[in-house]
Formats: structure tokens, sequence, C-alpha cells
């Protein structure tokens, strides 16, 4: 019994990936088809084709999450290993109860706390990351004045998957065994090079799809994005300016309830693009963990 309703459980996930599939392709077929069909709304190009309205915002959509990933990965294992080994027992576990507060916070209180409060103190900032380092494309000016730039969208984004992350990878860290860390110690080393050489490759994998977890919420997240970022449609990396950039999701919220016909489907369309993406980054991290899993058990 146990076994058929696992499977069956199983044939359900497969069954709502295959139906959400199908329902994006029929619904942006018609643009699918024929994709030289000319698009008029508002924020793009007049007269762009689909192929000149998807590649800017799959474009937007990588840097965001990429820059977003930049930042919270390296944060979230180091809180991470501090609350598995380095804190007090009273301390880590209120640090933990606070992180798993912080994930179940919606994001549109995010996207509120960050265009209100956050993004006016980080206009200074950008000014002087233009004024200084604008020789760099990434940081190239002028600065927005309103600051609803890429970086403040991927600043929000860090924060957002910061406790997903890292409470994947400190459980991941809690479950070294002992007697691995245990023969470091005796070897003479310190609580650092006992992290280096015993918890940090046992939990390797786990910070793989910790990280791939993150990135999946980074790609598709809507509200925050639309709350927070000027849109624009183009190819640049310069992150401090506005209208240079927009996402998917945030895209599609922003536009669907005035769409109809054809600019409908191009919309649909776009998602069907965020879909492939989503499924590639999950099927990549998951033959990345089985490479890892498969090189450590030949070791």
């Amino acid at each position: 019994m146990f076994s058929r309703t696992s499977t069956g459980a199983a044939l359900v996930i497969f069954a709502t990936l295959a139906a959400v599939a199908a329902f994006l392709i029929a619904q942006a077929w018609p643009v699918l088809i024929n994709p030289s069909i000319k698009f008029d709304a508002k924020g793009y190009v007049d007269g762009a084709t689909l192929p000149q309205i998807v590649g800017p915002l799959v474009f937007g959509t990588v840097l965001a999450s990429a820059i977003a990933m930049l930042i919270a990965v390296p944060i979230s294992v180091g809180i991470a290993l501090f609350i598995s080994h380095y804190a007090p027992r009273k301390l880590a576990a209120l640090l933990g109860y606070l992180v798993d507060l912080l994930a179940a916070i919606p994001s549109v209180v995010f996207g509120l706390w960050g265009g209100k409060w956050l993004i006016p103190k980080l206009v200074p900032i950008y000014e002087w990351l233009a004024n200084h380092l604008g020789f760099i494309p990434l940081f190239a000016g002028p600065a927005s004045p309103n600051g609803r730039v890429l970086l403040s969208v991927s600043l929000i984004l860090a924060i957002m998957i910061l406790p997903i992350i890292t409470a994947i990878s400190r459980e991941v860290f809690l479950q070294t065994p002992r007697l691995y860390e245990e023969a470091a110690l005796a070897l003479g080393t310190t609580r650092w090079e006992m992290i280096r050489m015993a918890v940090l490759p046992f939990g390797r994998s786990g910070i793989i799809s910790a990280s791939m977890l993150g990135l999946g919420r980074a790609l598709g997240e809507t509200m925050a994005v639309v709350m927070v970022l000027s849109a624009g449609n183009t190819y640049s990396f310069a992150i401090l300016q506005d209208a240079k950039h927009s996402t998917i999701a945030s895209n599609i919220a922003s536009q669907f309830g005035e769409a109809f016909g054809n600019d409908r489907s191009m919309l649909i369309a776009t998602g069907l693009v965020l879909f492939v993406i989503t499924m590639l980054v999950n099927m990549g991290a998951r033959y990345i963990i089985s490479r890892r899993s498969q090189f450590s058990g030949a070791n």
C-alpha cells in the first residue's frame, strides 16, 4: 500500500508538470508558430517581435538572479556554519528560529520594506559607486535618483532567498558524522580547518540543493520585483540605471490584466520560457549532485 501510494504521488507530480507545460504551449501557440508577429504593448519598442521581447526579459531575469545568488550564498553558508558549529546552544536556537521566521515573510512585505525604507538609504551608495567605479560596466552611471534599479531588486531577492539557503545548509551541516569532526580535531586541526576538511565536503551537495531552491525562488519572484523595479526591456549591464531591465515574472504580472489576443499569448510564451529555464536549472542541479555523489562514492 505504501509503495502504491508513493508511486501515485510521484505520478501526480509528473501529471501536474505535464498539464502546466501543455497549458502554456496551447495558450502560447499562436505566437510560437508565427514569431514574426509584432507587438505594440507598453514597455516594448514599437513593432517588437517575440524574440526581441523575450531576449531582454530573460537577460534581466538571469542577471538579477545571478547577482542575488552571489550575495546570498556566501552569507547563508556563513550564517549556517555559525549556527551549527560556533554559536552557543541558546543563541543558535534563537538564530535558527529567526531564520525560519524570515523565510515565512510574504514577498509583498519585502517589496514594501524595500521600496519604502531600504532603497532611499541605498541611493547615496549607488551614486558613490557610479562616481568612483563607473568604469566597470555594472556600475556605469548616471545612477538613478530614485533607486528603483536592478541592483535594488537583486539585494531584496538576496534577502528573500537567504533564509531558505541558510535553513537547509544548517540542517545539512548538523548531519555531519561526529566521527569525521572528532577525527579531524584529533589530528590537531583548528575548528575552521575541521570545518573545511570535514563539514563542507560532507555538506557540498546540500549547499548546491539549497542554492538551487533559492535560485528557483529568485527566478520566479514577482511582487517584490514589481514594487521595486522601474522596468525597461534592454540588454544592459548597467544595474544602477533605471528603466533598463525587467524580469519575466514581473512583466507578466504588470501587463497580463490589460493584455488580450496575441499580446496575452506573448506573455504566456514568456511564462513558458521561464518554465523551461526553471526546469533546466533543477535538472542541472540534480546532475551536479549525482556526479558529486558518484565521485565521493568512488573515493
